[in-house]
């Protein structure tokens, strides 16, 4: 458990929580009429360390959270091919550049971010040609503060029409290329947006897209927030009550200089309880994105040719492909009645192996 802090405009969400923070990857997929980001993997990444530890003898400390997702981004490149990973602002860090870097080093497979600046964000120019004389040759020019240029060049920016959140929409915006990073010095082009009162400061860490694919590429970041959604409201993906009595109790108002509760456990056995309940949380949310990934699934490719899925009442119903929602409400509906008719199903025989025969027949007839 640990104490989480995110800005958000709903009032009945406090500023600080205590919860668990998961981290997870999932690929677009979909059609131009309807996009899912599909989960693949989700884990505690932050909070458990110090179990994690018990693992480790020798001190090795893991990761951060961030260098977690760009390493697990990196890993699924591996296997699907050269990605574009798109991550919150939050993760624009010199710490996540340089682990990216290195997993370049060590690899063929190609992987680059488009993420969101801070609002505070300070960039660099190139450095000047070296002036003779003794000394290190500058790394870094002029610094430019991000926010500033909307003003200072606002007769510099362009307008044009992209694709945001399914809509068509008329933006403005201004693509410079800079170094960024202190003492780090990379070179992102940055995408100042501006969408009638809005701003925003976009990021790539590839040089050679457009500022128009970056903006298109960061709105369908918004499919995470989707999916997350999805998954707490209609599946209970967090749902789970795992515990152990061995797990010490909360400290709610824990002062920094003092040491965490579960740095206090000494015993193996408990021990081994916690990283047991831990295990439980973290298999417990797989599941569940396997059942997203499902959904989605399901919802991809019979939208078109099962009614049934469009049963719903709608407000403003899909005309393409359903929500995961309304798939949920379809095969709760129809379950029973579709292994009925697909005796020949495994899971069909499996459950009348475990059912008295008679009763099942009379709840087939019943169905």
């Amino acid at each position: 458990m640990k104490k989480l802090h995110q800005e958000s405009g709903n009032v009945s969400k406090g500023e600080y929580i205590f919860g668990h923070l998961f981290g997870a990857i999932g690929i677009l997929a979909g059609t131009p009429a309807k996009w899912f980001c599909l989960p693949l993997t989700m884990n505690l990444q932050d909070g458990v360390n110090t179990i994690l530890g018990w693992n480790q003898p020798d001190g090795k400390e893991t990761p951060s959270h961030v260098v977690q997702m760009i390493e697990q981004g990196f890993a699924t490149a591996g296997v699907f091919g050269n990605a574009i990973l798109l991550l919150d602002r939050y993760f624009l860090s010199v710490p996540a550049l340089e682990r990216m870097n290195t997993c370049h080093r060590s690899s063929d497979t190609r992987m680059h971010l488009v993420t969101k600046a801070k609002s505070n964000a300070v960039a660099y120019e190139r450095p000047a040609s070296r002036k003779p004389g003794r000394g290190r040759p500058p790394k870094k020019g002029a610094t430019i503060k991000l926010k500033e240029l909307f003003i200072t060049r606002a007769a510099d920016f362009q307008p044009a029409k992209v694709l945001l959140y399914g809509k068509e929409e008329t933006v403005q915006f201004l693509g410079l290329d800079l170094l960024w990073g202190q003492g780090w010095y990379q070179e992102l082009r940055f995408v100042l947006v501006q969408r009638g009162t809005h701003r925003s400061i976009l990021v790539s860490t590839d040089l050679t897209l457009a500022a128009t694919d970056i903006i298109t590429l960061y709105g369908y970041r918004f499919k995470i927030e989707c999916t997350f959604r999805e998954m707490k409201q209609v599946i209970g993906a967090f749902d789970y009550r795992f515990w152990s009595k061995s797990m010490p109790k909360l400290r709610r108002y824990l002062k920094k200089e003092e040491a965490q509760p579960l740095e206090q456990v000494k015993d193996t056995q408990d021990q081994q309880r916690i990283r047991q309940t831990l295990r439980a949380m973290e298999c417990f949310a797989l599941c569940q994105c396997i059942a997203m990934g499902l959904l989605q699934l399901i919802a991809l490719r019979y939208s078109g040719h099962v009614p049934g899925l469009f049963f719903r009442y709608l407000r403003t119903p899909s005309r393409a492909v359903v929500s995961e929602a309304t798939v949920v409400a379809y095969i709760c509906k129809s379950i029973f009645h579709l292994f009925n008719q697909n005796q020949h199903l495994p899971i069909t025989q499996f459950i009348r192996s475990r059912q008295d025969t008679a009763d099942f027949d009379a709840d087939s007839l019943a169905s």
